[in-house]
């Protein structure tokens, strides 16, 4: 009991929490936390140890990033159901925080890896590649649609599932297999997002997992019919069935000055 009723300075008692003394002079300054003892006649500040569970809810709030104004208010009339509506609303914006990140990293990933194909590719090869299924967020598109209004359009979805920016997300256009094998190479009718983190929506695009003839195209924009014609003749020769939808993305965007020197990655699903 002796030891709780200790006084400490105020660099005691600052070092004690781990913070600058400092702080403790502007929350006594702001009426947020005050000393137990002042002395009166050199003004110094003491605490008690009876003082630290306050303090260290004072703390954890910050920590949380509840203003100064939410901790004022919440401190004038302290109380289990004020703190757990307090706390309950910062769990939620924490779980945002935590989605948000595993989102970023999952681009991350997904960036890093086209690096790595950047530095040991053969743009000449078509490979069979297996995939998992993705969940992807579509835009309807035709060939009225100019590129300037596709940005727009996509910018606009990532804000709808709360990525942050345009760089959160995977991103590509999608035409069909039907066109293709029509002719139709311009017949572009998605774009596509992914979403980086599991997620229940309907209307949402999945695209299958499985395996996916896999090419890349660098070239003017007007022959990529060329890369498609090599891709079908690969698809003849092996025996496979192309279906669904190809997925173009390009891959270098984030190192490169110009779009003439994009490199497009094609991936296509084969049929079982």
């Amino acid at each position: 009991m002796e030891e709780k009723n200790k006084l400490l300075t105020i660099g005691q008692f600052a070092a004690l929490h781990g913070i600058n003394k400092k702080t403790l002079m502007w929350y006594d300054e702001i009426g947020l936390f005050q000393p137990a003892v002042v002395h009166p006649e050199n003004g110094y500040r003491y605490y008690s140890y009876y003082q630290s569970s306050i303090l260290e809810t004072i703390l954890l709030l910050r920590e949380l990033d509840v203003s100064i104004n939410e901790i004022q208010t919440f401190m004038k009339d302290r109380s289990a159901a004020s703190l757990e509506q307090l706390l309950n609303e910062k769990i939620q914006d924490v779980d945002r925080d935590i989605l948000h990140l595993k989102a970023v990293r999952k681009t991350l990933e997904n960036h890093r890896q086209n690096m790595l194909t950047l530095m040991t590719m053969d743009l000449s090869k078509i490979s069979i590649v297996e995939k998992r299924e993705r969940c992807l967020v579509t835009v309807e598109i035709d060939e009225n649609v100019s590129f300037d209004k596709q940005v727009e359009m996509i910018t606009a979805e990532t804000k709808k599932y709360q990525l942050r920016r345009l760089h959160d997300a995977s991103y590509g256009t999608m035409i069909s297999v039907k066109s293709l094998y029509s002719g139709n190479f311009d017949d572009y009718s998605k774009l596509f997002i992914e979403i980086p983190y599991p997620i229940k929506k309907t209307g949402l695009h999945i695209q299958p997992s499985g395996k996916y003839v896999r090419a890349f195209y660098k070239g003017p924009w007007n022959e990529i019919s060329l890369c498609y014609q090599k891709i079908f003749t690969f698809a003849e020769q092996q025996n496979l069935v192309l279906s669904g939808y190809s997925y173009e993305m390009i891959i270098n965007e984030n190192v490169i000055n110009q779009i003439e020197d994009s490199i497009v990655q094609i991936e296509i699903p084969i049929k079982l």
